[in-house]
């Protein structure tokens, strides 16, 4: 069964996808990715709140594999493409077109590194107890 937290995250790549293409509806691109930026830096947080992290990194031993950490460094290179993203964009909003190839450069990148992050967080969704036979 495929958890409601990855549905729910592949269904915002997809709105994201759809708005990198409607670049020139310019209200819905920045709410559409401005509202994507903020579900990924809080999504975390529900997973901390909602998940029995601590058992499953540290007494399961999981922290020691080499796909959560793939997984992390994925998380921080989507992050810092973020951040180099609104920059970009905010300089595009103030009229300086000449980032505008980097902007869009940075945008396949998110998109990319967005959906490498969704499937290690597939990967990594512990699957639920199998019922008792007994």
């Amino acid at each position: 069964m495929i958890s409601a937290t990855l549905i729910f995250m592949t269904a915002t790549w997809v709105l994201m996808v759809v708005a990198f293409f409607l670049h020139r509806v310019r209200g819905f691109h920045i709410a559409v990715m401005g509202s994507v930026i903020l579900i990924d830096v809080f999504f975390p947080l529900y997973l901390v709140l909602t998940r029995d992290w601590w058992k499953r990194l540290f007494l399961d031993g999981e922290i020691l594999t080499f796909l959560l950490w793939m997984h992390l460094m994925l998380i921080i290179t989507l992050y810092v493409l973020y951040i180099v993203q609104v920059q970009a964009g905010r300089r595009l909003l103030r009229g300086d077109d000449t980032i505008r190839s980097e902007h869009r450069g940075q945008g396949i990148a998110i998109l990319v590194t967005r959906a490498l992050v969704i499937l290690t967080g597939g990967l990594l969704v512990e699957p639920p107890p199998l019922p008792d036979d007994g």
